[in-house]
């Protein structure tokens, strides 16, 4: 039986999702590919996203603090959930209503606005992800902190990429979807750090153990990556 933490439904079997791509197998991708058990049929919830929710409420104090949000392609009960707070920010390059436009690689906005940044599943798509990686680090407050999550390959070490791949059909074959522009390898965390982060690599069954993860159709084999600001050298 599994059981969301977002709506409360609780059902025998959650909705599939994700694609079938040959490229996501042959790199062992985690976060991306198919999944038989991945989105809540109630509320429509991601197992990405009930992570994250359950990281947030478990192992940070965002929920008992004042914290100032910026929330990069929010997604939508974690969006909800934190919308409650005094000062959240939701941001997309197209936005919907309640968001304002922002590129991630130049973000009009002030320098350490932030306690918090939440850009999940958002790098993959940027073709310069060491400006964003720069610009959230840049808009974060001292001593701030960010989740930055990815899908990334575990049999990789090295991110793959290559900026002469620009045809969606190409994409999808080389990267694993149409409008991915890389594939991350072990390596990703070394991109981050370059950016001035410190990282902690927090996995899903480590943090909650096999009980929970099933019980919430979490994907145990994923990382949170939770990177805090940090003077740079």
């Amino acid at each position: 039986m599994f059981e969301c933490p977002f709506c409360g439904g609780r059902s025998e079997s959650f909705l599939p999702f994700g694609l079938t791509s040959p490229v996501l197998r042959e790199r062992t991708v985690v976060g991306g590919g198919y999944r038989s058990n991945a989105v809540c049929p109630s509320c429509l919830s991601l197992d990405r996203e009930r992570l994250v929710y359950l990281f947030l409420l478990h192992r940070t104090d965002l929920f008992a603090s004042e914290a100032r949000v910026l929330h990069v392609a929010p997604e939508g009960n974690l969006s909800e959930t934190l919308s409650r707070r005094k000062v959240y920010v939701a941001a997309d390059l197209m936005p919907l209503d309640g968001m304002i436009r922002i590129d991630i690689t130049h973000i009009e906005l002030p320098n350490a606005a932030f306690d918090v940044v939440i850009c999940n599943h958002v790098l993959e798509h940027v073709p310069n992800d060491r400006a964003a990686m720069s610009e959230i680090f840049r808009v974060l407050r001292p001593a701030g902190w960010a989740i930055l999550q990815v899908p990334f390959s575990t049999s990789a070490e090295a991110t793959y990429e290559d900026d002469m791949v620009t045809d969606p059909a190409d994409r999808d074959r080389v990267f694993g979807q149409s409008d991915h522009v890389r594939v991350y390898g072990q390596d990703y965390p070394d991109r981050l750090r370059r950016a001035g982060f410190s990282v902690e690599i927090r996995n899903a069954a480590v943090e909650f153990g096999d009980a929970l993860c099933e019980r919430y159709a979490l994907c145990k084999a994923e990382n949170v990556y939770l990177c805090r600001k940090t003077a740079r050298a």
